[in-house]
C-alpha cells in the first residue's frame, strides 16, 4: 500500500534508515565505549558502571569463556537474570564472542526451562543465585557443560554485598538452597578473565544475535532468530524517530521492564547504550516503594513500561511527588495502553505517554506514535522508517484503507524465522514474504494504526504472552480433570487475566486445587486467576473447543 503515514512523521524523521550502518552489535558497542568512555552506563543498588568499565568487564568475561569453556561463534548461551549489573556484562561479553544469546525468564519452572534450553541447544547458562535451584532441578533432564552462578552483590562493595546477601537469604528467604557441583562463580570468572587475552572474533550482521523465545498457537515456545542486522535496524529506526527529542550522552532511562524481554532489551539496554545514556536498572519493579525511591535519586529523562507498571506507579502515593521536570519520553508497549492510564499519566507528569507496538519477531518495534503528539490518541502510531505494512483478509488479499484486516509487516527488523522450525516459519509468512502478526487492525487516512482484536487466542498478561493450549495441557494432566479450556478475560490490573473452564470428574476438586497444581508447572502470569467449573465445554461439530463462546 501507499506509504501515507510518511506525511504524519515528525519533522526530520526520514522515510528510510540504513540497516547496514554497523557491521554488528559489537561494532556499535565499541563505538559507544569510545565516545562515552567515562560516562555512566548502568546503575543498580547504589553502584554505577561507566562505559569503560562495561567494556573492561565484558572483555574479561568473554576472555574466560573463550579460554576455559572453549566457546565459539554460534554457540548458544542462556542468560537467566533479572535487571542486575551482571546482565549487561554477560550480554556484551557473549556478543563479543559471536555467541547467540538465549534470554530466559528467571521465574520459569523446570519444564519451561528444560524445553527452552533443549530446543536452543544451549550448554552454558549464567543464572542469578536466587534461581539456581531451578537450574539444579533441571539437570536431571538436561545436560549443561557450563553453569555460572552470580549473586546480587557480586559487583557491589564487599560490606554491602554481604549485607544484601544476608538479607535476601535469611530475612526475605529469596535464595532457596541449591547444590551444583560444577558451578562457577561469576565473580571468579571476572577476576580470572582480567588476566587473559581475548582473541577478536569476526562477526557479521547476518549472524544470529538472539534466540528470543515466544509462544505459539500450539503452546510450544519457539525461538525467533534475530540477527545482528534485525536488532541494529530497530535501533536505527528508534534513533531516527527520537532524534529531535533525545540528546546523545545526556539521557537517563528508568529500566524497570526486565532486560530479558525484547522491549526492554532493544529499547533500553541497546538503544540507550548506542545513545550514550544511563540505564537505571530496577531489579524488582513489583516493589513500587523501592522503585520510586531509586527514581528519586535521578533527574530521569525517560521511562519505558507496560500499562500495568504505569498504572501501579500512578496509584502509589509517593510517585506524584517525584521531580518530572526533566522527563522527555514515556514509551508504552508490550500490551495495550488504556486511555484512563495515559490521561492520568500526562496529568501527573505533564508529558504524554507514547504508545508503541511490536512483537518478538520484529525485534520488536513496528509502529510508534510521533514525538510531537500532544495527548493520547488511542492508536499504536505510525510504521517506523523502512517498514511496510498492509492489512489482509482471510485469503491474504489486501483490504481497502480503513477496513479491518490482519496486520502484516515487512522490514529489516523482521526475524529470519523460527529456530529449527521450518513449519512454524512457513505459517508465519505469506508467500509474498509478509510477516503475519495475528492482530486485526486498521489504518486511518493519516497512516495511524489501531489494533481492533487479536486473531490468535493468545492472552496478554502485563505484556507477557500466554498461550491457552500450554495452560490447558497442564490442567488436563491433573487427576480428576476431564477437559479444560482457557481464555483471557478483562482485568483492571493487567489488562487480561487467565480464566480456566474446567470439566471435572472428581467433584471434590476446588479452585484452589487447580491453581496450586498449575503453579507447579507454570510461571506465575500463566497460572489461572479465575476458575469456573462446568458440565461441558462448547464445541464445533468436529469437536474443537469454542473459546469465543467461552469469552
Amino acid at each position: 500500500m501507499e506509504k501515507i503515514w510518511l506525511k504524519s512523521y515528525s519533522p526530520g524523521v526520514p522515510a528510510e534508515i540504513n540497516p547496514d550502518h554497523y557491521s554488528s552489535l559489537i561494532d556499535m558497542f565499541e563505538e559507544s565505549c569510545r565516545k562515552y568512555r567515562d560516562s555512566p552506563a548502568f546503575y543498580s543498588l547504589g553502584v554505577t558502571l561507566t562505559y569503560q568499565e562495561i567494556d573492561f568487564y565484558s572483555r574479561a568475561f568473554a576472555a574466560y569463556l573463550q579460554t576455559h569453556f572453549k566457546l565459539k561463534k554460534g554457540d548458544r548461551v542462556a542468560l537467566m537474570m533479572p535487571n542486575v549489573l551482571q546482565y549487561p556484562i554477560a550480554l556484551f561479553g557473549a556478543l563479543r564472542l559471536g555467541l547467540t544469546i538465549v534470554n530466559v525468564n528467571p521465574l520459569y519452572t523446570v519444564p519451561e526451562l528444560v524445553h527452552q534450553l533443549k530446543d536452543a541447544g544451549a550448554e552454558t547458562i549464567i543464572v542469578l543465585e536466587n534461581f539456581a535451584h531451578t537450574v539444579e532441578d533441571a539437570l536431571s533432564e538436561i545436560k549443561l557443560k557450563n553453569i555460572i552462578v552470580t549473586q546480587v552483590g557480586d559487583l557491589l562493595p564487599p560490606f554491602k554485598a554481604k549485607l544484601i546477601q544476608f538479607f535476601l537469604k535469611y530475612i526475605r528467604r529469596k535464595i532457596p538452597a541449591w547444590t551444583i557441583s560444577n558451578a562457577i562463580s561469576f565473580k571468579k570468572i571476572l577476576e580470572e578473565g582480567e588476566k587473559l587475552n581475548f582473541s577478536h572474533v569476526e562477526i557479521n550482521n547476518t549472524d544470529i544475535a538472539f534466540l528470543q523465545y515466544t509462544g505459539g498457537t500450539t503452546g510450544v515456545a519457539k525461538g525467533a532468530m534475530l540477527t545482528h542486522r534485525n536488532i541494529l535496524s530497530n535501533i536505527e529506526q528508534a534513533t531516527a524517530w527520537f532524534h529531535s527529542l533525545l540528546t546523545p550522552g545526556k539521557e537517563i532511562i528508568i529500566t524497570a521492564l526486565p532486560l530479558y524481554h525484547i522491549f526492554s532489551l532493544t529499547a533500553n539496554s541497546l538503544f540507550f547504550f548506542k545513545l550514550g545514556g544511563l540505564n537505571v536498572l530496577i531489579a524488582n519493579p513489583r516493589n513500587l516503594p523501592d522503585m520510586i525511591s531509586e527514581m528519586k535519586k535521578f533527574k530521569f529523562t525517560g521511562i519505558t513500561g507496560v500499562n500495568t507498571l504505569f498504572n501501579g506507579l500512578l496509584h502509589a502515593p509517593a510517585f506524584s511527588k517525584l521531580d518530572f521536570s526533566h522527563l522527555k519520553l514515556t514509551l508504552g508497549g508490550g500490551m495495550a495502553v488504556q486511555r484512563a492510564v495515559a490521561e492520568k499519566w500526562q496529568a501527573v507528569t505533564k508529558e504524554p505517554l507514547l504508545e508503541a507496538y511490536g512483537l518478538t519477531e520484529t525485534s520488536p518495534c513496528v509502529t510508534i506514535n510521533p514525538v510531537n503528539l500532544h495527548s493520547y490518541n488511542g492508536t499504536i502510531g505510525l510504521p517506523v522508517p523502512s517498514t511496510d505494512v498492509c492489512f489482509l483478509d482471510e485469503d491474504e488479499k489486501e483490504v481497502p484503507l480503513g477496513k479491518a484486516g490482519e496486520l502484516a509487516v515487512k522490514g529489516p527488523q523482521v526475524m529470519s524465522g523460527y529456530w529449527n522450525n521450518p513449519n512454524e516459519t512457513a505459517k508465519a509468512f505469506t508467500k509474498d514474504g509478509w510477516f503475519l502478526t495475528g492482530d486485526i487492525a486498521a489504518m486511518d487516512e493519516k497512516g495511524f494504526v489501531r489494533i481492533l482484536e487479536r486473531k490468535k487466542d493468545m492472552i496478554l498478561v502485563s505484556g507477557f504472552n500466554v498461550y491457552p493450549s500450554e495452560v490447558e495441557d497442564v490442567l488436563t494432566s491433573m487427576p480428576g480433570i476431564a477437559e479444560a479450556a482457557v481464555v483471557g478475560v478483562y482485568d483492571e490490573n493487567s489488562t487480561e487475566a487467565v480464566k480456566a473452564f474446567i470439566v471435572a470428574t472428581d467433584p471434590a476438586i476446588t479452585k484452589e486445587d487447580v491453581i496450586h497444581f498449575a503453579k507447579k508447572s507454570l510461571t506465575g502470569y500463566k497460572v489461572p486467576k479465575y476458575v469456573e467449573f462446568c458440565k461441558e465445554l462448547p464445541k464445533t461439530n468436529v469437536g474443537k473447543i469454542l473459546r469465543r463462546a467461552l469469552r
